[in-house]
């Protein structure tokens, strides 16, 4: 006979069962739908409407459908007002809900914010009440967890020892090297055809320079050590992007799905191609800086690849964007590219309004870490905060009437006094966190323009469409095919 413990418990197990399948199931739906019509109850008091939140999966359908549509033409060839293409729920519901709505990705509400006042409060005066919240771990994969995805002290310590590499007198060291490089590759172009023309997808040429920049900055190595690397983070950031389509499931990319093991496997490579450099790295400690040997005394060899993977990620694709974006802006204005050779100076004002016209990074997000007043707003905590960086970068009531046009001498003056408001222009950031490279990123930028319009002039391909969207930063959807062509030099011609 069975002890009466035993029947009791075979009896009770069943019920235990059933209660915590009851609690999880109210869990759940405290979650995904009480919490949320609560949350957008709160915020409809305060008049801030949006799209309304479905169970579950929130707006995510309609953003996909939106982004969709969007992307399926190209638009004018010579137009810059391309928030309705790349920022495409935004724009859309602004129209609908005003400069500031709540939208749903999952069951996670996010305000959109593009009042510079209120964006200098979440990035300046208060910005101790908002976080980074956790990236997409997808995303962390890709870019790894560095800079862009620590929080708190570990943060501080990492920007505190990485930061002297940054600093305008190191990156002085790789002028040389940059201006090297851009001027070989465009030597090699003009050799491609008789007629002294080449047309060449700048997208694609813009990489392979700065991911050489890239390898040699991290491990004074050649393109060659790196190039792996970037192909591997390539095929990641492709399984990135398709995630911001989709509903977060916690705990999805644990399921041994087809992509998943491709993405685990690649990421495996990955990091066993950089403990390779970073050894070899090791190898010369001899001829390290004394930066650089307190760097690697300072934090755990997993966060040394964490850093890298990083910066490989991130140092690419920022400036890669900028210099394509830049050539294509000087393209369709011939008459920037005269005024930039007669006048070194004014790069400067043509790399910035090639960031504010075409900001690598379309938006940006914090999350309240407790319950905020925001200007009249009243947020709760775990609220999410949309800054859409192109927006605001394109805001008439910032920039004027001609904010869609391409006007460099807006920023004659200088970048902080080129709009009514300083928060207006953000392309690298705002505050504590703004990004570590950008110094890095414009400095390459300027040097690599500088000695393509000494050596070309340059004009758009007429197989250009002008398609750009967002893949994780913003890109040229087809391609950024133009012509270069090479300068006869007179020899009054003040750039000789």
């Amino acid at each position: 006979m069975e002890s009466l413990s035993l029947l009791f418990l075979r009896h009770l197990f069943p019920s235990i069962l059933l209660s915590a399948s009851f609690l999880l199931a109210l869990k759940l739906l405290e979650v995904l739908w009480w919490n949320p019509r609560k949350v957008q109850h709160h915020f409809s008091r305060q008049g801030v409407r949006g799209p309304p939140y479905r169970f579950f999966i929130g707006n995510v359908k309609e953003l996909a459908a939106l982004m969709s549509e969007a992307s399926s033409q190209p638009l004018p060839p010579s137009s810059h007002n391309i928030l309705p293409r790349a920022l495409s729920f935004y724009h859309h519901w602004n129209k609908i809900y005003g400069a500031t709505f709540l939208v749903w990705f999952g069951s996670t509400p996010r305000l959109t914010v593009s009042d510079p006042e209120l964006i200098r409060e979440i990035f300046a005066s208060r910005a101790q009440s908002y976080e980074k919240p956790d990236t997409h771990p997808l995303v962390k994969q890709l870019e790894g967890h560095g800079l862009l995805s620590l929080k708190g002290e570990k943060w501080s310590r990492h920007r505190k020892i990485i930061n002297p590499t940054f600093h305008m007198e190191n990156l002085k060291s790789l002028i040389p090297a940059m201006a090297k490089s851009v001027s070989e590759s465009l030597d090699k172009l003009a050799g491609m055809s008789d007629s002294g023309e080449a047309e060449i997808d700048v997208s694609e040429w813009f990489q392979d320079l700065t991911e050489e920049v890239v390898t040699r900055t991290v491990f004074g190595s050649s393109y060659q050590d790196g190039k792996a690397i970037f192909r591997l983070q390539a095929e990641q950031m492709l399984y990135a992007a398709e995630s911001f389509q989709k509903v977060f499931i916690p705990g999805y990319r644990f399921i041994p799905t087809k992509k998943n093991m491709k993405s685990w496997k690649t990421d495996k490579e990955i990091r066993r191609l950089l403990v390779k450099l970073i050894d070899k790295r090791g190898e010369n400690l001899g001829e390290e800086t004394k930066e650089e040997e307190s760097f690697r005394d300072s934090i755990t060899h997993s966060d040394i690849i964490e850093e890298c993977k990083t910066f490989f990620f991130a140092g690419k694709q920022t400036t890669s964007n900028l210099l394509t974006w830049t050539t294509v802006l000087l393209a369709m204005h011939p008459h920037w590219q005269t005024l930039a050779r007669d006048e070194v100076l004014k790069l400067s004002m043509i790399v910035n309004e090639s960031l504010r016209l075409y900001p690598p990074t379309v938006a940006s997000i914090r999350r309240a870490k407790a319950d905020v007043e925001l200007g009249a707003y009243k947020v709760p905590s775990g609220t999410e905060l949309l800054i859409p960086i192109l927006a605001v970068h394109h805001d008439k009531a910032s920039w004027g009437s001609d904010a869609n046009e391409f006007n460099p001498t807006r920023f004659a003056n200088g970048a902080s006094r080129a709009a009514k408001h300083p928060m207006a222009f953000m392309p690298f950031g705002v505050g504590a966190r703004s990004c570590i490279g950008q110094h890095l990123a414009t400095l390459q930028a300027k040097i690599a323009v500088a000695v393509m319009l000494q050596k070309c002039n340059l004009r758009l391909a007429p197989s250009y469409r002008h398609a750009p969207t967002v893949l994780l930063m913003l890109h040229p959807q087809h391609g950024a095919p133009v012509i270069f062509e090479r300068r006869r030099l007179e020899s009054n011609d003040p750039s000789q």
